[in-house]
């Protein structure tokens, strides 16, 4: 059934975008350094159409959204990288942004379904043989989105349901259905006055503990909100984040929880902000741990590893913070090219690992003296993150799935 409380994850699991932590790091293992077309390269499978979404990993099988034949699909691969099945769910919204695409929510599984969400506003539960359990669209019962560019956000899973995002120039809102039916259980309305696209949000919210009980983070509409996940009722609000009323700061990199600290970048990598978890209400003026203009991150979301925060930002600088203070621990510089970082880093076993959109991935040092390890060339364009799981790195690019580690 799909229903009951979420599964704990596995080692070599990877059930959500941003991993098993929320933080982009993966477990412990000795990950690659080194690669190329036939050097530790296991196996690359060729995808039906081009996606932007992140795999996930659940007990040694692959879970992927994807356009094919002009519908958006779920694919499910081995661990050996052969085709287990492949899912239609609806015709397919393509991208707008040269980057983007219809498949850009990563999809997400509590251990026995996997839920898949779409641009076209279609929302779906599978079972783990690819059979179809709900569905619904959620852009047909609440409204099209108004986003300058395409859906990013990613669904997440509590204990009860599976909750969807949309924050734009419409009614914003949350809306969470259940896991075993795909009823919806509750929705609620979060709606915020902001100069031009600083209503716009492509993030994905995070589940954490409030006071105990279940809360969902959720970051947009330059307001860092949490809410209960049992009804969706907002506990606490921080705001301020553009005191200067500037345009177009849309948010697109999610926050990252280190401790007690939410680390959320905004500003199009002009600033930083670290706020403490808790409280009740409004929080804006008592909550602010620290505030960063000099740095942050637009499109790629920081990661936490051993607890530090590492930045991407879109050039290619590396960043290492302190998340209780805000300070510089150290930086460092990826080579320069034209092309951008779209990508959100992921560490594993000390190694950063940075996807440039142009398809080349450096893996760097995460601890001790910054130095670039590896530069490997993957041949294609990589918008989607890198995941490091079970001693293996999983990178999608325009047009294949590759997985990379030692034989």
């Amino acid at each position: 059934m799909a229903g009951g409380a979420l599964r704990a994850a596995e080692p070599g699991d990877w059930p959500r975008w941003r991993g098993p932590h929320d933080n982009g790091s993966g477990e412990p293992g000795a990950y690659p350094v080194k690669w190329d077309a036939t050097t530790n390269l296991l196996w690359k499978y060729e995808l039906p159409g081009k996606g932007c979404s992140t795999p996930i990993v659940c007990n040694r099988r692959i879970f992927l959204t994807t356009p094919a034949d002009g519908q958006d699909a779920a694919l499910a691969l081995s661990w050996s990288g052969k085709r287990l099945w492949q899912t239609p769910l609806g015709r397919e919204r393509p991208g707008l942004h040269r980057n983007g695409s219809g498949s850009n929510p990563s999809p997400t599984t509590d251990g026995r379904s996997l839920f898949v969400y779409f641009k076209s506003g279609a929302l779906a539960a599978l079972d783990l043989s690819g059979k179809v359990l709900w569905k619904t669209n959620v852009q047909e019962r609440f409204g099209k989105d108004t986003f300058y560019w395409d859906v990013g956000t990613s669904p997440v899973l509590t204990e009860a349901d599976v909750v969807v995002a949309m924050m734009h120039h419409a009614e914003s809102y949350l809306a969470a259905f259940d896991k075993a039916t795909g009823r919806l259980h509750w929705k609620v309305a979060r709606n915020y006055q902001t100069p031009d696209e600083g209503d716009h949000a492509y993030t994905s919210p995070i589940v954490f503990r409030h006071q105990g009980k279940e809360a969902l983070l959720v970051w947009g509409g330059q307001h860092l909100t949490a809410h209960n996940a049992a009804d969706g009722k907002q506990l606490w609000s921080c705001g301020d984040f553009n005191p200067q009323s500037k345009p177009n700061w849309v948010a697109v990199a999610s926050p990252v929880i280190a401790g007690r600290i939410a680390v959320v970048p905004y500003g199009r990598g002009e600033c930083l902000h670290g706020i403490k978890l808790g409280g009740n209400g409004d929080v804006t003026s008592t909550h602010r741990a620290w505030q960063r203009d000099d740095t942050g991150a637009f499109v790629p979301t920081p990661a936490e590893y051993r607890g530090r925060v590492y930045l991407l930002r879109d050039r290619g600088e590396i960043e290492c913070l302190d998340p209780a203070s805000g300070k510089t621990l150290w930086n460092g510089r990826l080579p320069r090219k034209t092309a951008n970082y779209y990508a959100s880093p992921a560490v594993a076993d000390g190694k950063i690992y940075a996807a440039r959109e142009d398809g080349v991935v450096f893996v760097t040092t995460a601890e001790g003296e910054f130095e670039v390890l590896a530069e490997n060339d993957m041949g294609e364009k990589i918008i989607a993150s890198p995941v490091p799981v079970a001693g293996r790195l999983l990178l999608r690019g325009d047009k294949h799935l590759f997985c990379v580690g030692t034989r």
